[in-house]
């Protein structure tokens, strides 16, 4: 495409957008500094601006998912002020915006005040009128909100606790530190002790929320409440000014954050749908292997990390993943369910968490199964962790009162059956929303050990609705935050969407899951990085060029850290376990750089606090966490640096031609593609809070990179011709290449006119001898390649396509 196709001579946004560009907004990266950037964006092709959270946040945050107040656009950013005028710019460049969404929870901020709903039930109890905005069980402590917010326990920090007149707050408050706690009518006066208890609220040690927390919270963050968006006065007041910048036209659609968290995630979107006039809006849903975003849900789709398993897979050798799987083993000797295997490892680590950090919204979930079954507490417990810990996904999705979804009725069966516990039926039947209706084994016979003479009802409902919110948090937290960081035989694997016993996608399934996309969901999200990937796509680009070269990989590691690991002894250095060795080794691939020495320890100091099992956020070990970042600063900026230049040779080629390769296969497959920002360069990013940095569009300057000319030509491209892309004549055409090295080809044609080709596993392609005569049949006409200018037609040998770039997009030359 040419610069004059750089901005769209309508200069109007499109209603859905073509291509999406997310920003991390932050007080270092305002509203200003995103409007600076428009004529950039606008540049690269993308038709919408896709914002991070712009809702009032706590003070100083670098992410916005800590709202503390829904009525006002965030002050740090420039307010709405600035939130409207960056909307006139990208306008005037032919883009819209799309605006982050937190309905699941907001901030337990510091100081309380902040959030002006919290601060109200805390000053006035269960009969305030902001008491139905939270999910609390106020039975659970006598009719107060346990509040886990001090340093210590409460017998031990009494002498930092005071009485005091607050001007922000505008009254007397409860001073500890930064925080600030209203005082109940008639309390001010009182002593100490006596002022504490006569609060709504109980102070505690933060230790103290694992076991006796009484509020739903979002994962096993204390300091985020979830909100009960399910409550229509609740979900009003928190979305009217979310509603009202898109009908001013301020924003043109949606993204919703983690709607699992929801009580009824499809209920909530009719509701947002109906409000919003049906805005193109997507979901961070994370489905598991080969499950499908519910049919009845009113969006576009999810934000795409479906897409990114499917991307990532189609660039990793199977055979390759097996094999260095098998060394990582023999490397590591890790125990089976301390990062050994992947099963075992996910289950240990979720009966850790269903029994440790989660044991308080266990308890609720118990305490409600014995009120509605009359079952022995003890028994339902252990039946209702057996079932938690073997669900191999994020949540089933009841509503209680209707019929449960086949697949969810299967999950559960199959989770129940799993723990040969006969309680396991009644925990199911609860979990399903049928206990007592009639349907299943549970309903017709209450015999078995465990049931008793509940009433059920309300109590039955409450435990459907819970369990699920529950299961959600259980997953995210025992697979993506802390089996992730114990099993590694591939960094490239442990990504959010991805199942690390899934490693590879064949070029077939690539296929049929962009067919099944724009059969079912043409317009919703494609990604391949996000905030919170645990890696950036180039870095996970890199390391899956690994399952090409096996063998290499082996050897190398093995020779590496036997001439590190004697060059420290030497020196007196503590050498940690070589199951933590192996995970710095790949970072050292991957950086190549001494200078990311100080990156990669901080990298692996968070990795091992999350997988507590050597140390973890909350039982730091200061000596073990200081010899693990001396020993990783040695090894990435060490002498043994200089033997990652073999691995950096190896490692160039394939990771260039999987970098590009998935790069433009997500451009252009079904979906609407949201690009990361800084992604349309090579970027070696890692997790929070390196991913999360402000925009810099620093990297632009100079000659256009391949990935950057990749970028402008599919995105320029889409905007130019979206019926192509997104429209109903949007069709989806896999094109097969014929030869001895067909299978390292992936093409398919959008809409008739687009037609993209992608090379997978080169570095095996290259060791069998290139491409051998290998072709393309073009379908009929004069095809232009853009992003080398040259016309083909007829059959097309991919050595002659593919001799200057690993990748082609070609267009058809007929008449519009």
């Amino acid at each position: 495409m040419t610069e004059s196709a750089a901005t769209p001579s309508t200069a109007v946004a499109p209603a859905v957008p073509t291509a999406t560009y997310r920003l991390q907004l932050q007080p270092d990266f305002p509203f200003a500094a995103a409007e600076a950037v428009v004529p950039h964006l606008a540049a690269l092709g993308v038709s919408h601006l896709h914002l991070s959270p712009v809702l009032q946040a706590v003070p100083g945050s670098t992410h916005g998912y800590d709202v503390v107040d829904h009525t006002q656009v965030r002050e740090e950013l420039g307010g709405e002020k600035g939130l409207r005028s960056l909307a006139r710019t990208a306008r005037s460049h032919g883009l819209g915006l799309v605006l982050d969404v937190v309905p699941n929870h907001m901030a337990v901020p510091a100081p309380e005040y902040l959030a002006r709903p919290l601060w109200e039930v805390l000053r006035e109890g269960p009969e305030s009128p902001y008491a139905r905005w939270f999910d609390i069980d106020w039975a659970a402590q006598g009719d107060r909100l346990l509040l886990p917010v001090l340093g210590a326990p409460l017998e031990d920090v009494l002498d930092d606790l005071r009485v005091e007149r607050d001007r922000d707050a505008g009254e007397r408050v409860l001073r500890y530190h930064d925080h600030a706690f209203p005082l109940r009518a008639g309390s001010e006066d009182l002593p100490l002790r006596r002022l504490l208890d006569a609060q709504w609220y109980r102070l505690a040690w933060w230790r103290q929320a694992r076991s006796e927390l009484n509020y739903r919270r979002f994962f096993t963050i204390s300091e985020l409440i979830a909100v009960r968006v399910e409550d229509p006065e609740v979900f009003a007041a928190t979305h009217a000014t979310l509603l009202r910048l898109l009908d001013e036209g301020v924003a043109d659609g949606l993204r919703i954050d983690h709607p699992d968290g929801l009580a009824d995630p499809a209920g909530y979107l009719r509701r947002l749908a109906e409000a919003s006039a049906g805005r193109w809006t997507v979901v961070e849903k994370i489905l598991t292997g080969d499950e499908r975003l519910p049919a009845g849900w009113a969006c576009a789709g999810t934000t795409g990390y479906d897409a990114l398993d499917r991307l990532d897979g189609l660039f990793t050798d199977p055979a390759g993943a097996e094999e260095i799987t098998g060394f990582y083993r023999a490397f590591t000797g890790a125990a089976a369910d301390r990062g050994g295997l992947w099963e075992p490892t996910v289950r240990a680590a979720a009966h850790r968490i269903v029994v440790h950090d989660l044991a308080a919204e266990v308890d609720r979930l118990t305490r409600a199964a014995v009120r509605a079954s009359g079952g022995d507490e003890r028994v339902l417990r252990e039946a209702l962790r057996g079932i938690l810990v073997r669900l191999p996904r994020y949540r089933p999705y009841i509503v209680p009162g209707e019929p449960a979804p086949e697949e969810d009725v299967a999950l559960l069966e199959t989770a129940a059956e799993a723990t040969g516990l006969p309680a396991a039926e009644t925990i199911r039947d609860l979990a399903l929303g049928r206990f007592g209706s009639g349907d299943g084994d549970a309903g017709e016979d209450r015999a078995e050990e465990g049931a008793g003479n509940g009433s059920g009802g309300e109590d039955a409902a409450d435990f459907a609705v819970r369990f699920a919110q529950v299961s959600s948090a259980l997953r995210a937290k025992s697979a993506e935050d802390t089996a992730f960081y114990r099993y590694y035989p591939l960094l490239c694997l442990n990504e959010v969407g991805r199942d690390p016993a899934r490693p590879a996608t064949s070029p077939e399934e690539f296929h049929a899951f962009c067919e099944r996309l724009r059969s079912d969901w043409p317009l919703t999200g494609t990604v391949r990085s996000t905030h919170d990937t645990k890696r950036g796509a180039d870095v996970r680009a890199r390391l899956a060029a690994l399952t090409e070269l096996p063998g290499t990989w082996e050897r190398w590691l093995t020779e590496t850290s036997e001439q590190l690991r004697a060059y420290l002894t030497g020196r007196g250095v503590p050498l940690p376990e070589r199951h933590v060795e192996y995970q710095a080794w790949q970072y050292a691939a991957v950086f190549c750089d001494p200078a990311a020495a100080d990156l990669v320890a901080a990298t692996m100091l968070k990795s091992e606090r999350e997988a507590g099992l050597r140390t973890a956020w909350t039982d730091q070990r200061p000596e073990y966490e200081q010899e693990l970042t001396d020993f990783v600063r040695e090894l990435v900026g060490g002498p043994s640096a200089f033997a990652t230049a073999r691995i950096a040779d190896e490692l160039a080629a394939p990771e260039r031609v999987n970098a590009l390769g998935a790069h433009l296969a997500h451009l252009t497959m079904p979906g609407v593609p949201d690009v990361y920002q800084g992604d349309e360069e090579r970027q070696l990013l890692l997790v929070d809070p390196a991913n999360r940095a402000p925009y810099d569009p620093g990297a632009a300057a100079g000659p256009p990179s391949e990935k950057r000319r990749v970028t402008v030509a599919a995105l320029r491209l889409r905007r130019a011709r979206p019926q192509w892309f997104t429209g109903p004549e949007a069709g989806y055409e896999p094109l097969f290449a014929r030869g001895a090295a067909g299978a390292h080809c992936v093409a398919f044609v959008r809409g008739g006119r687009a037609l993209t080709v992608v090379t997978r596993l080169s570095r095996r392609l290259a060791d069998a001898g290139g491409w051998r005569g290998t072709e393309l049949v073009l379908p009929e006409g004069v095809w232009t390649e853009v992003l080398t200018d040259r016309r083909f037609e007829g059959v097309l040998p991919l050595e002659t396509l593919l001799d200057r770039l690993p990748v082609g997009l070609l267009v058809r030359d007929i008449d519009s």
